[in-house]
């Protein structure tokens, strides 16, 4: 007797089989939240010895900066600042959101409370095109947070309305944004994707699951194109002692606004972290994972948000 395979992992063959197959750019130790400047330079985070790690154009691996105060989730401003997500160690201080010169060095803090709640462990960041910018705080208590341009905190999402918010990302048009709930402590925990309306104001409205990950890993960060196609780095290629089941296999998961799987393509690696868009024309995707910088070629331009 033939046995069937199922329909999604049916799915997954035909869409890997179509996507541009991943190269390593580098190899360092654990690697998140990249971003790309204007000049073709990959900014990335290095967990493991806490660094900020630049990749040149011309392939070139540097320190951007040591001791990054568990930095975590970058983004490039409009001026070329490099925004970073500072989860904060034992060395270096608290947690915090900052704004570096990539040209000087000087870093700014944007935020490091809410009022008087100091925050917890900032993971991930977006930038909307008023330049304002949103992000995660990853830590109890839990939250997703906005900063306005004139340096006002607002705090637009708490439990329980979400339970462990990780990547987040604006679509195009500043009418959605896109967050990442990775909540792998119990079985019935939430990971998936949540789209909100984003108002005008910066506010958001009627929230609706964009994508179900669950009961495999979710995503951890995303990026997206100059179409609104999402793109998910998620799922794991070997089970790490959690509720999480290997239903969902690490690679790029593309999505079309309306939620449709596009595409996947298939990361060798067993824990995929985050993707940015860099590269000629912004059609390069740079992806990390376990200790590699990936990069896929892309038929569409991303957005550096």
């Amino acid at each position: 007797m033939k046995r069937r395979m199922p329909i999604l992992a049916l799915l997954l063959l035909a869409l890997a089989a179509a996507a541009a197959e991943p190269e390593v750019a580098i190899t360092v130790a654990f690697t998140e939240g990249p971003a790309a400047d204007a000049e073709g330079n990959v900014y990335f985070t290095e967990t493991t010895f806490n660094r900020i790690m630049k990749l040149s154009k011309d392939g070139t691996l540097s320190v951007f900066r040591e001791n990054s105060n568990g930095a975590n989730g970058l983004v490039f401003d409009a001026q070329g600042r490099l925004v970073v997500c500072e989860g904060g160690d034992r060395k270096a201080g608290r947690p915090r959101v900052t704004r570096i010169d990539v040209k000087t060095g000087k870093l700014e803090v944007l935020a490091d409370s809410f009022g008087a709640q100091p925050l917890s462990q900032p993971n991930d960041v977006t930038i909307d095109s008023k330049g304002r910018i949103y992000f995660t705080d990853f830590a109890p208590p839990v939250a997703v947070y906005r900063i306005d341009k004139d340096g006002k905190v607002s705090r637009l999402l708490a439990p329980p309305q979400i339970e462990k918010p990780n990547g987040i990302i604006v679509s195009p048009d500043d009418k959605t944004l896109y967050l990442v709930e990775a909540n792998r402590a119990t079985e019935k925990g939430a990971r998936m994707i949540r789209a909100y309306d984003l108002q005008p104001d910066g506010t958001l409205r009627n929230m609706r699951v964009f994508h179900n990950f669950s009961p495999g890993r979710s995503a951890d960060g995303m990026c997206i194109d100059t179409k609104g196609n999402l793109y998910a780095a998620a799922g794991l290629n070997r089970l790490r002692g959690s509720p999480e089941t290997l239903d969902t296999k690490a690679g790029v998961y593309v999505f079309a606004p309306d939620g449709k799987l596009l595409r996947f393509t298939p990361i060798p690696e067993d824990l995929i972290t985050n993707c940015a868009f860099g590269g000629p024309d912004n059609k390069t995707l740079f992806v990390t994972a376990g200790k590699t910088l990936f990069r896929i070629q892309n038929d569409i331009p991303g957005l550096p948000r």
